[in-house]
């Protein structure tokens, strides 16, 4: 018995002084990637590279929806292993936030939100493999030549680029913020306002993603000099006043922001556009929520594909939400809770993949229907690729369907798995910008 009770505390000794060891090398690299982030944080030099635009856009723009809808099949049966989602995950049935919210430390570890993406923009890097940048100047006093500091300096950069804040600021931009490829805006931890004058413009450029912002109160600005890059600036004429206006790009994710009442669109996709995802955002208080293709007779819109996933679409919301030409849009468990005129609108044959959303109609009885074919007769709109899937339907409302509901068809309006409609509600009870706090779960 004695000789037992001594072989049983030996084994344990060890097993205790193997654990004790494994978690010092995981504690000593994880005090190195933390030096290592905290410096390249605290780091703020600057470099420059040559001018970005159509030749670059049109190298990373995805111009076969096919090819696109193969990757996204494969990106979902690797999404496990790639994101290690057992690791951190919540399992609040969110797969972004799932991702990195629940890592006390995520403020050390930014960046592992550009592997966090879903859907049709998930490839979207960002600023992921360039410095922080910390913004400190909440000023715009000149478009041409920004302040270092600024965020309109940060953005037109040459080099990758993930960009945080020193503290809480209202930024009122006196011209369009007119971005470079490559770049992260990260408000997390912050409380960061765009408001009260000009807004975002994505135009012509790649990998972007725009996180934490509270985008509201935009104006129409232009008939000035902007600049785009550190090597040039040019005229702008008249911006229509849009919240976030991407206009010819691709590999964009707006995620966890905060937009209402803007002079035009909340976002605006236009002008072959694709490779997009908005996710985890919260609308209110506007018009034409969202614009998804340039016109009718734009025929490269064709190729836009759009993911729209775990919005919040909230008061105050007239229309547009959103509202679709000619490409392929997946809309999946989004939660509507209010509209006055419709909630997904569309003209120009585009192909729309409504799946686990929950929409709640108004009490309007002449507005209890989520779709609408704008300005197109019945016997056009009938072979349109129109379905819900597993859609909530509550006080009324209805989902007018439309097509033969072509599998190839709706395989390129399809980026992600959809969970069921009644998660909604779990899935986007955080939907807007975050309250993080350092050194806690966000």
């Amino acid at each position: 018995m004695e000789v037992s009770l001594r072989s049983f505390c030996v084994r344990t000794m060890l097993v205790l002084v193997v654990f004790i060891s494994v978690n010092a090398a995981e504690e000593k690299d994880e005090q190195k990637l933390r030096l290592k982030e905290t410096q390249e944080l605290l780091s703020s030099k600057n470099s420059s590279m040559a001018d970005w635009y159509d030749d670059a856009w049109s190298e990373h723009t995805m111009e076969d929806p096919e090819e696109v809808a193969a990757m996204v099949d494969e990106s979902i049966r690797n999404s496990t292993e790639r994101r290690k989602l057992g690791f951190f995950s919540c399992v609040t049935g969110n797969p972004i936030d799932d991702c990195w919210r629940c890592d006390p430390h995520w403020q050390l570890h930014r960046k592992r939100l550009a592997n966090c993406g879903i859907g049709f923009g998930r490839n979207a890097v960002g600023g992921r493999d360039g410095r922080y940048y910390v913004v400190s100047d909440p000023g715009d006093d000149d478009a041409v030549n920004p302040k270092p500091g600024t965020l309109r300096h940060a953005v037109i950069q040459d080099e990758p680029l993930w960009i945080v804040f020193k503290r809480d600021m209202v930024i009122t931009l006196k011209q369009e913020l007119i971005m470079n490829s490559f770049k992260t805006i990260d408000a997390r931890g912050t409380n960061v306002h765009i408001a009260n004058g000009a807004c975002i413009t994505i135009q012509f450029i790649t990998n972007v993603i725009i996180h934490g912002l509270h985008v509201h109160d935009c104006k129409p600005t232009g008939n000035a000099m902007v600049r785009s890059s550190p090597s040039h600036y040019g005229w702008r004429t008249i911006a229509d006043g849009d919240g976030i206006s991407i206009f010819g790009s691709s590999h964009i994710w707006i995620d966890h922001n905060s937009l209402s009442n803007c002079a035009d669109g909340l976002i605006d996709a236009i002008i072959g556009s694709t490779a997009i995802t908005i996710s985890n955002n919260y609308f209110t208080h506007h018009n034409e929520v969202m614009l998804l293709g340039h016109s009718d007779s734009y025929q490269r819109d064709k190729q836009m594909q759009v993911t729209i996933a775990y919005n919040h679409f909230g008061e105050g919301l007239i229309q547009r939400m959103p509202r679709c030409r000619h490409g392929y849009f997946h809309v999946v468990n989004n939660d509507y809770t209010h509209w006055e005129m419709y909630a997904i609108g569309g003209s120009a044959e585009p192909t729309i993949n409504s799946q686990g959303n929950r929409y709640l109609a108004p009490a309007n009885a002449f507005a209890k229907e989520v779709t609408k074919r704008v300005d197109t007769d019945a016997g056009v709109w009938k072979n349109w690729n129109w379905r819900s899937e597993g859609d909530l339907l509550l006080n009324g409302a209805y989902f007018t369907a439309s097509g033969a509901g072509a599998a190839a068809s709706y395989a390129r309006a399809s980026s992600l798995g959809a969970k069921s409609s009644s998660m909604v509600g779990d899935i986007t009870s955080n939907a807007g910008a975050l309250s993080c706090r350092r050194g806690r779960r966000c």
